[in-house]
C-alpha cells in the first residue's frame, strides 16, 4: 500500500487525492499512489482541508490535532502526517473504509 508510509520519527505519511463537492464523504479507491477521498465540502476558505482532517480523525479514532496537512493545502494532492496511530491500525481502518459491506471497493 504505497499511499501510507511510516516515517523515521514514528509518524505516518498518507497520500490523498481529494475530490471536493461530491455526493458523500468516503474513501473511493486508489488514484495512482494515493487514496481517493471524496468530500461533500467545497474547496473554499480551507473548508475542504478541515473536512479532510475531520474525516480521517473520525476514521482513525484520533483527535484532529493528531493530523496535519504536510503538503497540498491548495491542491487535490495532499500529504497528511498522522501521529498517535500505528501503521497496522491505520492500514486496517483505511482498508475497512475502502470496502463496502458487500466486499466491493467503494467508488
Amino acid at each position: 500500500m504505497p499511499y501510507l508510509r511510516a516515517m523515521p520519527d514514528g509518524t505516518l505519511l498518507l497520500n490523498l487525492h481529494v475530490l471536493p463537492r461530491t455526493s458523500k464523504n468516503e474513501l473511493a479507491g486508489l488514484h495512482g499512489d494515493a487514496l481517493k477521498l471524496r468530500l461533500t465540502t467545497p474547496p473554499v476558505e480551507g473548508r475542504a482541508n478541515q473536512a479532510v482532517l475531520a474525516f480521517l480523525a473520525k476514521l482513525l479514532h484520533l483527535p484532529k490535532s493528531a493530523l496535519t496537512i504536510k503538503s497540498g493545502r491548495q491542491s487535490r494532492e495532499k500529504q497528511v502526517l498522522i501521529r498517535g496511530c500505528s501503521e497496522e491500525q491505520a492500514r486496517a481502518a483505511l482498508v475497512t473504509a475502502l470496502f463496502r459491506q458487500d466486499g466491493k471497493i467503494n467508488g
